[in-house]
C-alpha cells in the first residue's frame, strides 16, 4: 500500500512544487503521510522487541549462571557438579577410567572469618577457588559447595591412583600459602576427602552415582580433620560405621546433658610422704544408658566440637561442689577445664556464681589448666588467672613439661601449683632421663615458689622414687582408682573427714588394684 500510494502522490506533489501544477488529492496525501507514520512506527517497534528479546536473553543467561554456579567464586555450585559430575561417571565407564570426587574443607576458617571479618573470609574463599582450578587437570570439575567446603571431580586411570595422590598433595601445599588481603596475611589449610567412582557398595548392587561419592568423601573429609587435618585421606567403607557411631554418640551426649547423665568422680591426692590425703582432682565420666560408664577420652573431644563442654563442665563443678561442701574443711576440690572455655571472657564470672550457689569457700577450689593452653592465647590465660586468683581460687598448671612453656611465662603468670604429667612419672624407676626431668621440675618448683603434684603414681617403686626427688602431692592408681561421690563419702566417713565427724589427720592405706594403663582424661 505504502510503494502504490507513493507511487501516485510523489510525482504529483514534486511537479506541484517544482511547476506550479495542481497537486494530488488531500486523501491520498493523507494516506501516505499515515503510511509514513506506519512505518516509522513498526520500525521503532522492531527495534524495541529486539532489544527487549536480547535483554530476556541475557537475563535468562545470567539466571542460568546464577543457578549453576556460585557467585563468590565463579566456581559450579552444589547442584551443578552432582549433574556434571554422573554425566563423567557415564563417560568414563567405557573408557577403563574411574571418577574420583575429592572434598575439601579448610581448615582454621572459621577463625580467619570471626578475627579478620567477612571480606577476609571472602577473599580466602576467591584464592582457594584459584588456586584449586591452577591444578586442576583436563575434564575435571571444581564446585564451592557452601560455606567453606569445596569439591573437586577429576577423571583418571584405575590402576594410577597416585596420580589423584600428586593432585591432593599440590592442592593441599597449595591453599597453605598465605593470603594476603589488606595488609594482612591470613593462613589456612585444608583437610580432603576422597572417594571413587569405583569403589563399589557393600552387599549391594547399587551404583555409585554423585550424590554417594559427596557423601562418601566428606566421610573421609571428616577422617582426616579427626586424624590432625591438612592431610587427606581415601574413602574406607568401615569409615561410614565410625561415623554412625560418632553421630550416635552426639545424639547421646546432648540428651545426656538433658537427662543429668554426667557425673563427678574422684580421685585421691595424698601427701607423698606422710601419706596424708589433702584432697581430690574431680573427672568426669558419662552413665550411659546405652553404652554404659564412659571415659571422658570418648566425650570429651566431641563435647568440645559440639560447642557444649562449657554446659557439660558447669554441671559437673555444680555437683562436684555440692559433694564437696560436706567434706573436712582441709580437703580440696581439683577441676580441670577445657582450652574452649578458656575463651569465654565470663568463664570466671560462671565459676563464681556456682561458688556462691553452692556455698563453697574459693579457697578450697583448684583449677587446672593444662600448659598446651598457654600457647592459644597467654594474655586471656594470663587475665583468667588473675581473676580466679582474686576471687581466692587457686589455679594449677597441668601436664607441665608437655608443652613448650618458657621460664619467662612460667614467671610471669601467677600459678599456684604445677602438676607433672603422669608420662614423666609413671616410668621413674625404668627411665633415667625421666627421673633427670622430674628431679630438674621440682628444682623449678622451688626456685619459684610452686608446690608440686605428681600425677601416675601406680607402684611403690615410684613412690619411693619421688620421696628421694622432693616434696610432692601426689595421685594415681596406687592411691586408689577414681570413685562415685557415695563411695568417697563412704570412705571419708570411716577416715572421720566428713564435716563435723573428725580431723583430717588420717593417714590413707594405698590401693591394691595396681598399675592402669593410663589416667583418663578430665573434664
Amino acid at each position: 500500500m505504502f510503494v502504490g500510494t507513493g507511487s501516485a502522490v510523489l510525482p504529483k506533489i514534486v511537479r506541484a512544487r517544482l511547476f506550479g501544477l495542481e497537486g494530488p488529492d488531500v486523501i491520498l496525501v493523507n494516506a501516505l503521510l499515515l503510511n509514513i507514520a506506519l512505518v516509522i512506527f513498526g520500525w521503532r517497534r522492531y527495534r524495541e522487541l529486539s532489544d527487549e528479546v536480547k535483554v530476556r536473553r541475557a537475563a535468562e543467561e545470567q539466571a542460568r549462571i546464577l543457578a549453576e554456579t556460585d557467585p563468590l567464586t565463579g566456581c559450579l555450585n552444589r547442584r551443578t557438579i552432582n549433574e556434571q559430575t554422573d554425566k563423567l561417571i557415564a563417560e568414563t565407564a567405557g573408557r577403563g577410567e574411574a571418577v574420583a570426587f575429592l572434598m575439601l574443607d579448610l581448615d582454621n576458617f572459621k577463625n580467619v572469618n570471626d578475627v579478620n571479618g567477612h571480606a577476609a573470609g571472602d577473599t580466602v574463599l576467591r584464592q582457594t577457588a584459584r588456586r584449586i582450578a591452577e591444578h586442576l587437570p583436563d575434564r575435571g570439575l571444581v564446585a564451592r559447595l557452601g560455606g567453606d567446603e569445596f569439591a573437586c571431580v577429576i577423571p583418571f586411570d584405575r590402576d594410577r591412583t597416585d596420580r589423584v595422590d600428586a593432585f591432593a598433595n599440590k592442592l593441599i601445599e597449595s591453599i597453605a600459602q598465605p593470603i594476603e588481603h589488606r595488609k594482612l596475611t591470613l593462613d589456612v589449610t585444608t583437610s580432603i576427602g576422597i572417594a571413587r567412582s569405583d569403589t563399589g557398595l557393600p552387599d549391594s548392587d547399587e551404583r555409585i552415582d554423585a550424590r554417594k561419592l559427596m557423601h562418601f568423601s566428606d566421610i573421609a573429609m571428616y577422617h582426616s580433620k579427626k586424624h590432625g587435618r591438612n592431610r587427606f585421606f581415601w574413602f574406607e567403607h568401615q569409615m561410614e560405621s565410625e561415623l554412625r557411631f560418632r553421630s550416635q554418640l552426639e545424639a547421646g551426649i546432648r540428651r545426656g546433658l538433658q537427662e543429668g547423665e554426667f557425673e563427678p568422680y574422684y580421685e585421691q591426692q595424698i601427701d607423698v610422704e606422710t601419706g596424708k590425703l589433702l584432697g581430690f582432682e574431680m573427672l568426669a565420666r558419662w552413665k550411659s544408658p546405652q553404652l554404659g560408664l564412659v571415659n571422658p577420652d570418648v566425650f570429651i573431644p566431641i563435647a568440645e566440637e559440639l560447642g557444649v563442654i562449657g554446659e557439660m563442665s558447669e554441671q559437673l563443678i555444680r555437683k562436684a561442689l555440692l559433694d564437696a561442701k560436706d567434706w573436712d574443711s582441709s580437703l580440696t576440690l581439683s577441676v580441670n577445664i577445657s582450652p574452649v572455655q578458656l575463651r569465654d571472657p565470663w568463664f570466671a564470672q560462671r565459676l563464681l556464681k556456682l561458688l556462691i550457689e553452692g556455698n563453697f569457700p574459693a579457697n578450697r577450689l583448684d583449677v587446672e589448666i593444662t600448659e598446651t593452653c598457654l600457647h592459644e592465647n597467654i594474655g586471656v590465660v594470663r587475665s583468667l588467672v588473675t581473676s580466679l586468683r582474686n576471687q581466692g581460687v587457686t589455679v594449677s598448671l597441668d601436664d607441665f613439661g608437655t608443652g613448650y612453656s618458657s621460664l619467662s611465662q612460667l614467671r610471669s603468670l601467677p600459678f599456684d601449683r604445677i602438676k607433672i604429667d603422669r608420662s614423666f612419672v609413671s616410668n621413674l624407676p625404668r627411665d633415667e632421663e625421666g627421673v633427670k626431668i622430674v628431679q630438674a621440675i621440682s628444682t623449678l618448683g622451688e626456685g619459684f615458689g610452686l608446690p608440686i603434684t605428681a600425677e601416675g603414681i601406680e607402684s611403690e617403686e615410684v613412690l619411693d622414687m619421688l620421696r628421694g626427688l622432693g616434696t610432692f602431692k601426689g595421685q594415681g592408681y596406687l592411691y586408689g582408682r577414681p570413685e562415685p561421690s557415695e563411695a568417697i563419702r563412704e570412705r571419708l566417713r570411716k577416715l572421720d573427714l566428713l564435716r563435723g565427724e573428725g580431723p583430717a589427720l588420717a593417714k590413707l592405706p594405698q590401693d591394691d588394684d595396681g598399675a592402669s594403663d593410663g589416667k583418663s582424661r578430665e573434664a
